[in-house]
């Protein structure tokens, strides 16, 4: 896929923009959450790491292979709340992934729900996708809930999906189609 770029995405609640240096405490604080770090097998990180992996984020988005939103506060663009991601894109096929995690003191506000929903629309109309997946542990019940408030509709389990800390992981997958969104508007 060509190079993305950062739509205006927003609602009243919410917006989503590009990660900032300036973000980099904020989402270092979010990926060594105990809660986030429970459910991921990222590797240990410092701010350093943090900063590299947002210039890397940008180079994804260059590619046309992913694109890496900070959520933040429809009035103060300062305020991170999380982050959401729409990855793993093939134009062939018309599908992508959807990624997302929040700050622990931003969780139980909907702010995952809406920036799912926000991104979701943008990618079936403006990147023309037919589908978006997203996957997530068994044992992440908020993960799912996210995904079933914003539409998702699970699919299956997929046995054994991935590595895991050291072993494998089952994932469940969950499937969004346009019509699936639309029926779903708040």
């Amino acid at each position: 896929m060509p190079t993305l770029e950062f739509p205006e995405l927003a609602d009243d609640v919410i917006r989503l923009r590009a990660w900032r240096d300036a973000d980099a405490d904020d989402q270092l604080a979010g990926l060594t959450d105990p809660l986030f770090v429970r459910h991921s097998d990222v590797p240990p990180l410092d701010r350093d790491k943090i900063i590299r992996r947002i210039a890397g984020l940008d180079r994804l988005r260059e590619d046309g292979s992913a694109i890496y939103f900070a959520i933040v506060a429809a009035n103060d663009d300062t305020e991170v709340l999380g982050e959401v991601s729409l990855s793993d894109l093939d134009g062939g096929t018309g599908r992508g992934s959807v990624g997302y995690w929040l700050l622990s003191a931003a969780r139980g506000r909907g702010a995952a729900t809406r920036a799912v929903r926000l991104l979701a629309g943008w990618a079936f109309t403006a990147l023309g996708l037919a589908r978006l997946e997203l996957t997530c542990g068994p044992d992440n019940p908020g993960s799912q809930r996210v995904a079933l408030r914003s539409g998702f509709r699970q699919e299956g389990l997929l046995r054994s999906h991935q590595p895991f800390k050291g072993g494998r992981r089952d994932s469940l997958i969950f499937g969004l189609l346009p019509a699936d969104l639309a029926a779903t508007a708040p």
